[in-house]
């Protein structure tokens, strides 16, 4: 009866996540209607996608892959092709619906072509694999013009035949066909996780010998996730190429590779939902940030720096540890700790945050003053007391944060002593 009640809990509770989710997809387009609103809700679809593909090899298999991009964007590539295939005349809306199962069925079969050979390998060997069929593919992107479109890639028109009013032209309807593959790619590749090849892809991650000894194929396992994920970055590029009618070879190339797999670990790898948090801070990145600062990139890989030192099981895992806290009802005695920190590190990012901007302005744009806004102040660069206080401001925030880190510590270490002595008295009453 216990059993039950228990799986029926478990049961309600998955309802109510997916439903959440499926939600959040329905009305994102109604709360940021705006033509940049819509752009951005459908480059997050297509991140989510990508993202949790990758996660499929690095942290389901523990396959660190620098090449992934190949996927998503020979998929791209094969989309427009086939989008272009209909240039006689304007496809029909189903056309055009089932297009992204055609970069699907492209990422899966170059996944099938050029994953036997990489997955023979794990480790730091799969890793160059992966990297020097990223730089092949890169390099026939400008060799064979005739698929891949030169300097000024492939592009096509979306605008199909009317069915039920729709015609893929307006950019919201172009949003809930996104929302529907991600929504579904999301709800396949979780179920994947359940399959048995799922949890014997953790065990190959794990102890591919034990997996070896017991009877199973390591290399077999890692091919046929690798098919898996294929196919979904194949879909990943052809949503893509669909909402922005364009592919080029930018999108096979290594920079793209790279922020699959930092956005990845971001958000937290070790978790299904990680990667989600990652693909909606990828977008943000690259859409929003990098408008705001030229030295966006650095400002990124500090965080990645500062994340791999401190929290190398991403955002998620920091969500995760705080759930246990409020489960056992301990969060609360943390709050302030937290709160002391946010307000120093905010501190410390203001002053290294103006050295920075300074920094950027005095070597790529000295020509034109030395004056620059930052926040509705007015820094300049040929003042050595704006460098003054704004390394001052810095060193007081690096201060205060040490100050209050070793505080949260202390609370942090009686708080998980108090778990573990929870912990052990409810397994003692249970025995």
């Amino acid at each position: 009866m216990t059993a039950a009640s228990t799986l029926s809990s478990g049961q309600r509770q998955r309802w109510i996540i997916w439903s959440a989710f499926a939600l959040v997809l329905l009305v994102a387009p109604l709360v940021f209607p705006g033509d940049l609103g819509l752009s951005m809700l459908c480059q997050i679809g297509i991140a989510i996608i990508a993202c949790l593909s990758y996660n499929v090899l690095l942290g389901q298999g523990g396959m660190l892959s620098f090449g992934h991009a190949v996927y998503t964007g020979l998929g791209a590539f094969v989309a427009m092709h086939a989008l272009n295939a209909f240039s006689d005349g304007k496809p029909s809306a189903a056309a055009v619906m089932l297009l992204p199962l055609v970069g699907g069925l492209a990422g899966l079969f170059f996944a099938a072509l050029l994953g036997y050979v990489t997955t023979k390998k794990s480790g730091t060997t799969f890793a160059m694999i992966t990297l020097g069929i990223g730089e092949l593919v890169f390099a026939m992107s400008l060799m064979i013009p005739e698929f891949f479109g030169g300097e000024g890639g492939v592009s096509g028109n979306r605008m199909a035949e009317p069915l039920l009013g729709i015609t893929f032209g307006p950019q919201r309807q172009v949003y809930y066909l996104i929302a529907v593959y991600t929504f579904l790619s999301v709800a396949a590749l979780y179920a994947f996780t359940r399959t048995p090849l799922g949890r014997m892809l953790n065990a190959v991650r794990d102890n591919p010998e034990r997996v070896e000894f017991v009877g199973y194929n390591a290399q077999r396992v890692r091919y046929r996730a690798f098919l898996v994920a294929g196919f979904f970055a194949g879909i990943s590029g052809g949503l893509a190429a669909l909402n922005f009618e364009i592919v080029t070879a930018e999108v096979v190339g290594a920079a793209r590779s790279g922020g699959y797999l930092l956005f990845t670990f971001l958000g937290g790898a070790t978790f299904f939902f990680g990667p989600i948090i990652g693909a909606v801070l990828m977008v943000l990145a690259a859409v929003l940030f990098s408008e705001i600062t030229k030295a966006w990139l650095l400002y990124l890989g500090l965080i990645f720096m500062f994340m791999v030192m401190y929290a190398p099981g991403g955002i998620a895992s920091l969500v995760m540890m705080n759930v246990r806290i409020a489960a056992f009802g301990r969060l609360r005695e943390l709050l302030p700790h937290y709160l002391a920190m946010a307000l120093a590190a905010l501190v410390a990012l203001l002053g290294f945050s103006a050295l920075i901007e300074m920094i950027y302005h005095r070597q790529l744009e000295g020509a034109s003053g030395g004056a620059l806004g930052f926040l509705g102040m007015t820094l300049d660069t040929g003042n050595a007391l704006h460098w003054l206080a704004a390394a001052v401001v810095a060193a007081i925030g690096v201060g205060l944060f040490e100050w209050a880190r070793r505080r949260f510590q202390v609370r942090w270490n009686a708080v998980q002593e108090a778990i573990e002595q929870a912990t052990r008295q409810r397994q003692e009453a249970g025995a």
